[in-house]
């Protein structure tokens, strides 16, 4: 199982907004990372500075929204739509489009991973994909 560092994470979101910027050949995962980029312009000037966003931190007292978090998260559920999994999630993705913009509708989703994300850390145990994928079904309506 791949697991990133904290700067990996981050040097690969900043290495995929350069390429991008370039026009310079995205390789696998890199395709999606910089499509969402685009779809978030509030994280353009930090993905431009690479020190910057590797040293600053992002922390809840801060108010601010860790945007490598946010693009994870973004990342994560486009991942699970192409594959399905956990199973029902693509057609649950494709209710929320029946009456949202994609940007949206993964936002929708994102809400439950994140949900899913803090009750696992508060109570130690794995990701309960059951309800993960009843809060998407809750949220699309189905």
């Amino acid at each position: 199982m791949f697991n990133p560092s904290r700067e990996q994470v981050r040097q690969f979101f900043c290495g995929a907004w350069r390429k991008h910027r370039e026009r310079a050949v995205l390789e696998g995962a890199e395709v999606t990372a910089a499509d969402l980029i685009v779809e978030h312009p509030e994280y353009h000037a930090l993905l431009e500075n690479p020190e910057l966003a590797v040293a600053q931190d992002f922390t809840p007292e801060s108010g601010q929204m860790n945007p490598f978090l946010h693009l994870s998260l973004h990342l994560a559920v486009a991942e699970q739509i192409s594959i399905d999994q956990p199973p029902g999630i693509r057609a649950a993705y494709q209710v929320l489009r029946g009456r949202l913009e994609v940007h949206a509708a993964e936002h929708a989703i994102l809400e439950c991973l994140g949900e899913a994300l803090w009750r696992s850390q508060r109570d130690g145990s794995a990701i309960d994909g059951i309800a993960y994928l009843d809060c998407v079904r809750r949220a699309a309506g189905a």
